[in-house]
């Protein structure tokens, strides 16, 4: 039986964090103090709440962290989560999330291994720049060695994800356009939300659609393409047919309608929502002894409880119970 919420919309999609480990301190999500909070589970406890989720309809896992290629044994994970077919016999869909830091040398054995495609978060594209925001030094060569490795490796499309603030880096709108178009990479905006460490989250410091859009053809002119109901991103395409940029826009234009995602937290929690202020623990279900029939009931009251929308910018605004490095990316 296949999981539809209350409202209508089927889940198809899983985000499962498997670190809150992360070797980066991004400034829009870490404080730079404090390190990982939850505990990692084994990977065959992963593979069991995967298994049973596909089994309940989920066609896609993006595997997220933290920094999941800090896990030792992700690739033998991969390969497993490979051998699982969905409901409709089709191979299941795997991605990963990465800071690309680890993965130069790993793309090619993930991409063996059954990984079909990688997204490298990236935030500038100047080393100065990107080191001030990661807080990392010397780490841009690195990621930028790992987004061509990941080419090569064939785990395409490769997706860049570049979350704006203004003050940090909105200045990098144009030099992403030529990166896309000269990388041969989608390059993916993605408005600030309120879900950093600090909690220092205002609508100021946020880089619409709108502004996105409007800078960019001043650089070259570029029109949207159709996309998925239930993808996050809006696409675009220059003109000339070279370059792809999406923008995921969930502060100033909403996609909340057609979500068809929940996430499994690196301790086994699941959240129906990335701002949900509760989540649902199912790795207590399993300590506890529930045979999968009973897993499985307890995923389908769950995604009965999933929100309808978020709050973002409203003022009952409730932030979110885990910040993002503590949900998964």
């Amino acid at each position: 039986m296949a999981l539809i919420d209350k409202f209508g919309r089927p889940i198809t999609d899983l985000r499962i964090s498997i670190t809150d480990h992360c070797n980066y301190k991004c400034v829009y999500c870490r404080t730079g103090n404090e390190g990982a909070l939850y505990a990692d589970l084994p990977f065959s406890e992963y593979l069991r709440m995967t298994r049973i989720l596909v089994g309940l309809g989920i066609k896609k896992v993006r595997i997220t962290g933290g920094e999941p290629l800090l896990r030792k044994g992700v690739i033998d994970f991969v390969r497993e989560l490979s051998k699982l077919p969905t409901v409709d016999g089709d191979p299941l869909d795997i991605a990963m999330t990465t800071n690309g830091h680890l993965l130069a040398d790993m793309a090619h054995p993930l991409k063996e291994a059954g990984l079909n495609r990688v997204t490298v978060s990236m935030d500038a594209v100047d080393p100065d720049r990107f080191a001030r925001i990661t807080r990392v030094p010397n780490g841009y060569d690195n990621v930028l060695a790992s987004i061509r490795a990941a080419k090569r490796a064939g785990l395409e499309p490769v997706k860049v994800n570049c979350v704006l603030m203004r003050g940090f880096n909105e200045d990098q709108i144009i030099p992403f356009g030529m990166f896309a178009r000269e990388e041969g990479v989608i390059v993916r905006f993605i408005e600030f939300m309120p879900l950093e460490e600090d909690r220092v989250w205002s609508p100021e410091v946020v880089v619409t659609l709108d502004e996105i859009v409007q800078r960019m053809n001043e650089y070259r002119p570029f029109v949207e393409i159709p996309h998925e109901r239930s993808e996050t991103a809006r696409r675009y395409r220059f003109d000339d047919g070279v370059g792809e940029i999406g923008i995921i826009a969930p502060v100033s234009h909403p996609f909340c309608g057609h979500c068809s995602r929940i996430r499994i937290t690196s301790d086994g929690k699941i959240r129906t929502c990335l701002f949900s202020i509760w989540d649902h623990d199912l790795h207590g279900q399993m300590r506890r002894g529930a045979s999968d029939d009973e897993l499985a009931e307890f995923i389908r009251g769950v995604v009965q409880k999933k929100e309808q929308r978020h709050h973002i910018g409203e003022p009952d605004f409730v932030p979110a119970s885990r910040t993002m490095v503590h949900i998964g990316g």
